[in-house]
């Protein structure tokens, strides 16, 4: 089954979606973005998107319009969103729930999430993207389910409540990892050192984690319950406070664990 799509946003999650739902065989039939331009960027990755900076869709040969937005704009644009009868309105967030479009024009809502972290430029094979889906009927849950699979065959039929808390553990182990690596370049830049010595480091914890499960490669002072090292270690951090700070919670988390 292949589907007329039409995209509101021009962020990084569209900047990926497009082309991936037009190799899978849809048409994308309109890019929308408030900034003209920015729109056109992602019709530019296309065969014939129209770019637009209105929301009256009413015209749209689209059958299924998706929000790839912030989440604080998501409920915005749902309401004023001009849709044709019959339309399936669905957004890319992680942590907002269905029920966020029920006020806007579509006859049916729904939720397509890939569980990735998207950049602008960055190359990603979308076969490997696990993507969860919601909707309020059967008959638009099935439509979403064949959409997803055909860009990847890890789909998941995933509750509000439940994508809270995938979104939530996703945090932790992308964005609170990613803030993990920014501080350790942080303290090897300080000191003049080169960060390159610490990817081997990295890539053998996060491979010996997915491999082992973190609980068992867990390593380090923390678990040794090495207080003086730990001790020594939150002094060297005394020129930042924040990340002594959160050097201390994180030790104490593990040795508590």
């Amino acid at each position: 089954m292949k589907f007329k799509i039409a995209i509101l946003g021009a962020g990084n999650v569209a900047w990926h979606l497009a082309p991936a739902l037009e190799d899978a065989g849809h048409e994308i039939t309109e890019v929308y973005a408030r900034d003209l331009e920015k729109a056109k960027q992602i019709t530019e990755r296309v065969y014939s998107a129209e770019p637009k900076d209105d929301l009256d869709f009413s015209e749209s040969k689209a059958g299924i319009f998706i929000l790839a937005v912030k989440d604080s704009a998501i409920t915005e644009l749902a309401d004023e969103v001009i849709l044709p009868e019959g339309s399936i309105l669905v957004h890319t967030s992680g942590a907002m729930t269905l029920d966020i479009l029920g006020y806007s024009s579509a006859s049916y809502t729904g939720i397509l999430y890939p569980l990735q972290s998207f950049t602008k430029g960055r190359k990603m094979d979308m076969e490997e993207v696990p993507f969860l889906v919601e909707a309020e009927d059967e008959e638009t849950l099935q439509k979403l389910k064949k959409l997803a699979k055909s860009i990847s065959p890890l789909v998941y039929q995933i509750r509000s409540k439940d994508r809270k808390a995938i979104h939530v553990a996703a945090v932790f182990a992308s964005n609170f990892t990613n803030h993990m690596l920014r501080i350790s370049e942080e303290i090897m830049r300080r000191q003049g050192l080169d960060f390159e010595m610490l990817k081997p480091l990295i890539i053998e914890t996060i491979s010996k984690s997915l491999q082992m499960g973190a609980k068992n490669a867990q390593t380090g002072p923390a678990i040794r319950e090495d207080y003086e090292t730990l001790e020594d270690h939150h002094q060297f951090l005394s020129f930042n406070e924040s990340i002594a700070e959160i050097y201390k919670l994180i030790s104490q988390d593990i040795i508590d664990s």
